[in-house]
């Protein structure tokens, strides 16, 4: 027992989530009884106390108080703020909340595991009732998400969409990843092409790896063989054109699938540089279906991840949770948006 204590008090402050689950009650059980509220039992009562004086725990009391304190405005962080796809979520976001009387309040941790922190704890701090958050970048890197644990263990409902994180238990919203790019990847293979190359992420970006997976599957089901050379992860996404240009010189395909928009238009473009024509040489599908998809010429072929619905349904999920009951705020949903195919010229051999 007591090397449990030491473990948690050097990992952080222990939470009331954390305080329910050792006592296996629930969070609200464990508020009420710390504030002497008689809806609980004495015994129950007793034993939280206790528990929370041997961890020293300390109540957030500006949280608390501010729980109590409906803004109805809704917190939305998103790891980019230029991109179409969290541009469309956030229409999906707005629709619902206006419906329902809430404010939106937008921010942008830029990929930043700091500035998602500070932006959680400032919107946290009276700003908002809840939160609809795409975890950034550094944040899968460093596997840290005790500011969103935090967050939630003073009653402040989260709801993860796109990029979430499978050990903290809340509301998600996803879509299908895998099964989204095994969709993409049949469809260069239906019109014959046999090499097709991949331009995706570094794997501990989720989206990414589960990307690489469903391109993976894809090639098994018909018997082609991986190659190693034909998959080219990037980090830098920013500046992802020298790293693109590189890797498909002179390079032995017909295809390429691009996890994303951005690498797709750039793919197309450096292809273009080194005189390959698009789709007459090499096909080409991405994965989103943003302005630049449709406007690019040749106009890509896409995986639309439906944003609008997305947001929609994360709205939902979080204003469910801000105004229903203890059954409804402690039971977590999980829901998988179905992507579509959008065919367009640069597969159209």
């Amino acid at each position: 027992m007591i090397k449990t204590i030491k473990e948690i008090r050097m990992k952080r402050k222990v939470t009331l989530k954390q305080i329910a689950k050792e006592l296996d009650v629930s969070i609200s059980t464990v508020s009420k009884a710390l504030k002497d509220s008689a809806e609980i039992s004495l015994d129950t009562r007793q034993k939280v106390k206790a528990f929370a004086k041997l961890y020293n725990y300390k109540p957030n009391n500006i949280a608390l108080s501010l729980k109590n304190r409906k803004t109805k405005t809704i917190g939305v962080i998103i790891p980019e703020i230029v991109h179409h796809f969290f541009t469309t979520v956030i229409g999906g976001v707005e629709k619902v909340a206006n419906e329902k009387g809430y404010n939106v309040i937008i921010c942008s941790s830029n990929n930043s595991f700091d500035k998602e922190v500070i932006n959680l704890e400032m919107l946290a701090s009276g700003s908002a009732d809840g939160f609809i958050l795409s975890v950034a970048k550094e944040t899968q890197l460093k596997k840290d998400y005790h500011h969103i644990e935090e967050t939630m263990s003073q009653g402040m409902p989260v709801v993860l969409f796109d990029r979430i994180i499978d050990e903290v238990v809340c509301d998600k919203v996803i879509i299908d990843d895998a099964k989204g790019a095994q969709t993409a990847t049949n469809h260069l293979l239906s019109i014959g092409c046999k090499k097709i190359a991949i331009l995706t992420t570094v794997d501990y970006i989720s989206v990414g790896k589960l990307r690489t997976n469903g391109y993976l599957r894809a090639l098994r089901a018909y018997d082609i063989p991986e190659k190693e050379e034909l998959i080219l992860k990037i980090e830098d996404i920013d500046n992802c054109e020298a790293e693109i240009s590189d890797f498909l010189l002179d390079k032995d395909i017909d295809a390429v699938f691009a996890v994303n928009e951005l690498f797709a238009v750039t793919a197309a473009k450096v292809l273009d540089a080194q005189g390959k024509k698009v789709p007459d040489d090499i096909a080409i599908i991405g994965f989103t279906d943003g302005i630049l998809s449709k406007h690019f010429i040749p106009s890509l072929t896409t995986i639309s991840q439906h944003g609008e619905d997305m947001g929609i349904r994360a709205a939902k999920l979080l204003i469910d949770k801000l105004e229903g009951d203890d059954a409804v705020t402690e039971e977590y949903r999980t829901v998988i948006i179905d992507t579509s195919l959008i065919e367009r010229k640069s597969t159209k051999k």
